[in-house]
């Protein structure tokens, strides 16, 4: 059976004295997508830091296809380049147009000449309806349109894994769908993810195997219906519970 693209093995992170991942591990197959959820502060955010070495971990080990990317002989960037990450805000460039914003890491940081990277970064956007935009400010397109531009340039640099901390949750309602559909059309494409959503329709979409975290614990985890639809455990019902009152299941 062949390395799963990621696992996490007894991870274990703070800050100070606050306990913020505690004796966390997962594998998260190639070709497949992994939901954390779970309330705000539960550590899905500073879960998918410490894969993509934006934070140190105090304990245990991160692999990446195999290899300890937590090893204090590994190079940082050399794994970031390995993996795509898009955080809650957009994070674009202002004074950068849309195909500018999209062709820069590539070109900076894989090398790649100009025409390769433009031809790329044009084909991605034509694929996610979004050609029409190439040559705009990230200021001139919705708050959905920012947020697909910023799936793109992750996607530009064709990563191992692809990370999604709350790519949903600055957008307003309408405009949360035509994020959520083109996860679902990297999701159809093989594309291996890691997410933590708050929206867990969605995710009953798109998941492989949810993970419910609790003050940095995974506290049970399954299939879509077995997490969404019948979940064993009373903390994670009392938190599906809160969201169906919420309107968000």
């Amino acid at each position: 059976m062949s390395n799963p693209v990621l696992e996490l093995v007894e991870v274990r992170k703070a800050f100070g004295a606050e306990v913020v991942l505690e004796d966390i591990s997962i594998k998260v197959p190639e070709h497949t997508a992994t939901v954390l959820i779970g309330a705000s502060g539960s550590g899905k955010s500073t879960m998918l830091r410490c894969i993509n070495l934006l934070e140190l971990i105090d304990d245990g080990v991160i692999k990446l296809d195999g290899i300890d990317i937590t090893d204090v002989s590994t190079n940082p960037d050399e794994i970031r380049r390995k993996l795509g990450m898009v955080f809650q805000s957009f994070n674009l460039f202002p004074h950068m147009k849309v195909l500018e914003n999209i062709i820069l890491a590539p070109m900076r940081v894989h090398g790649l000449g100009k025409e390769e990277a433009t031809e790329k970064a044009l084909e991605l956007l034509t694929r996610f309806g979004l050609r029409e935009k190439a040559d705009q400010y990230p200021d001139r397109l919705s708050g959905g349109q920012q947020q697909r531009v910023a799936i793109i340039r992750s996607l530009a640099v064709e990563p191992r894994l692809l990370l999604l901390d709350e790519v949903t949750s600055a957008l307003d309602p309408v405009l949360v769908n035509e994020v959520l559909s083109t996860v679902r059309d990297l999701k159809d494409h093989g594309m291996t993810m890691v997410l933590a959503t708050h929206e867990m329709g969605f995710a009953k979409q798109v998941a492989d195997e949810v993970c419910f975290l609790e003050r940095g614990r995974i506290i049970e985890w399954g299939s879509p219906s077995e997490m969404l639809e019948n979940p064993k455990d009373p903390r994670t019902q009392d938190f599906l519970k809160r969201v169906h009152e919420a309107g968000r299941l």
